[in-house]
This record gives structure tokens, C-alpha cells and sequence, in this order.
């Protein structure tokens, strides 16, 4: 006679939660560019497995609500392909300042706050950490105010302060008298499509567009971009460009450009000569040396 066996929830170690995880996050690497998966998707942090509940934190509340509404149901199904059981997902935020829950919190130190680099300000940095004080009942630190202000609300949600363009007050000071507002819109327009991180010397500044791209981003008109891009100011220092050709029924076409943007600042030739500091001539490869359309 068949018997009905009855699958119950179990508990898993922390460590096997972590093992669990990092087989989810392996999955989800191989199914999801880089950009997104790097973004959203790496600083989820896994909690607990408790009665078939799988909880993963995240460190900010719409952090939590993008895989609430992209990847909940891909999440599912991958734990549920590694576990012998239904399983339910629970996503919360994992950050001291936040609560989830009236009365539930996230487990101090586990996972320590993290703090937005002021070298990139769109890089979260591991190592600027401060020793916490113990909070006195009842009363919340300026620094948790400050943080809740800026990740806690719905406003945070869509102005997303933790994603930044690198701008020195150098490059507002120095270089925006020289080249002026059209210039500046243009390179950080270009800029917000690259990524650099200066404490890794990761760089990603090769960027296929075109001008109308760059125009609408900068907003500008197209003519501005070609003027800015034939700046001499901005050539040398700042923005290189090739054009991209292709062949058509009707003959060769213009297909675009191939952008290459310098993501540091550099020093003003006054300040080179003042400080005998030479920039590098040719910070660009040599495939960028040319940029006529012809």
C-alpha cells in the first residue's frame, strides 16, 4: 500500500546558507550582463533558511523592491532546483540603520555599513567603515539619520544617491572657465556611459554611440556635440572619437562613432607649466589618432 510522505521544512547552518548562495549567485552571473548582475544582484546578502523561508537582505529598500519585481520567481526556482522542499522567499534590508518590520531588525555586525566612496562616488566602499557606537534606547545617531534620509525613502528610490559621476571641484574651478558649460554637459554625458573605479583600476572608457546619443544625454544639440568633440581642449585631454563605417546597397554609410573618454582630470596647461607637471600627450591609443569624417 503507497504511503503519503510528507516533505518537512528544514533548518540549514549558516554556512550552508552561504554554499546555497554562491550556487544562486554562480546561476544568476551566467544569465544576466555584468552591469546589471554587479548593480542589483552581487550585494544581496544571504540570512537565514528557517522552515522552507529562504531570507536574503539587501542593503537598501528599493535595492529589495528591483528583485522583488524582476527576479523573485527566478530566485525561487533556482533554491527550489537545490532544495529538497517548496521553498518561500523572503527578501528584507540587511543594514543596521534600517528595519524592516516594526520590532524586527538586522542582525548587528553581520553584515557592517557600508559608506559611498568620495573618490567614486558611484562605488560602494568596503573600507570605509567606522566602529559603531552602542545606541542609547530610544535615540538614533545623527549618522543613522543621515543614512535613513538618504536611502530610506521613496524619493531615495528614484534619485538613487549612491550612483554617481566622477567630478572634482578641480574640474569645476579649473577646466569649465576653459572649455565651457556645452563641454562640461558633453563630457559628463560621456562619462555616465564609461565606469572607473580608482581604487581597483578597473576602467571600461570604450564606448560605441553616436552623436544624437550623446546630444540627447547631454542635452544639447547635435551641432554642440561636434563642435565639443573638435574642441582642441577637449580633444586633447578629454574625448577621442573614430568613426564607424558600414557598407550599404547605396554605398558606404556613417554606422556611429567609437568614443574613447578620459575618466580622470587632468591639469590645465597653465598649471602644467606653473608646476612643471606635463600631462602625457597622448593618453589615447593610436587608432583614436585620427578623427577626421572624411
Amino acid at each position: 500500500m503507497d504511503q503519503l510522505i510528507q516533505t518537512r521544512p528544514y533548518t540549514l547552518s549558516a554556512s550552508s546558507v552561504d554554499d546555497a548562495w554562491e550556487m544562486v549567485l554562480g546561476q544568476l552571473q551566467s544569465e544576466m550582463d555584468r552591469t546589471s548582475f554587479e548593480t542589483w544582484i552581487r550585494p544581496l546578502k544571504p540570512v537565514s533558511y528557517r522552515e522552507g523561508v529562504f531570507t536574503v537582505g539587501a542593503r537598501n529598500t528599493y535595492g529589495r523592491d528591483w528583485v522583488e519585481t524582476r527576479l523573485r520567481s527566478r530566485l525561487i526556482s533556482i533554491l527550489e532546483g537545490m532544495l529538497p522542499a517548496p521553498v518561500k522567499l523572503k527578501l528584507t534590508v540587511v543594514n543596521e540603520f534600517f528595519h524592516e518590520e516594526p520590532g524586527e531588525s538586522a542582525p548587528r555586525n553581520k553584515y557592517p555599513t557600508r559608506q559611498v566612496s568620495t573618490n567614486n562616488p558611484g562605488e560602494i566602499d568596503d573600507h570605509a567603515r567606522e566602529p559603531q557606537k552602542e545606541p542609547v534606547p530610544g535615540e538614533a545617531s545623527p549618522r543613522k539619520i543621515l543614512l535613513a534620509r538618504a536611502y530610506g525613502s521613496e524619493r531615495a528610490r528614484v534619485v538613487q544617491p549612491e550612483r554617481g559621476l566622477f567630478l572634482t571641484l578641480y574640474f569645476f574651478e579649473h577646466w569649465l572657465p576653459l572649455i565651457g558649460h556645452s563641454a562640461l554637459a558633453v563630457i559628463l554625458a560621456t562619462r555616465s556611459m564609461c565606469y572607473w573605479n580608482p581604487k581597483t583600476g578597473e576602467l571600461r572608457n570604450r564606448v560605441e554611440t553616436d552623436m544624437a546619443e550623446i546630444a540627447t544625454k547631454a542635452n544639447v544639440s547635435v551641432r554642440t556635440v561636434k563642435d565639443v568633440l573638435g574642441g582642441e581642449l577637449v580633444k586633447k585631454y578629454f574625448l577621442r572619437y573614430t568613426v564607424r563605417r558600414m557598407m550599404t546597397p547605396n554605398g558606404v554609410r556613417t554606422a556611429g562613432i567609437t568614443l574613447l573618454v578620459r575618466m580622470d582630470d587632468p591639469l590645465t596647461p597653465e598649471d602644467q607649466d606653473s608646476l612643471h607637471l606635463p600631462e602625457a600627450e597622448r593618453w589615447y591609443p593610436v587608432e583614436f589618432e585620427d578623427e577626421s569624417e572624411e
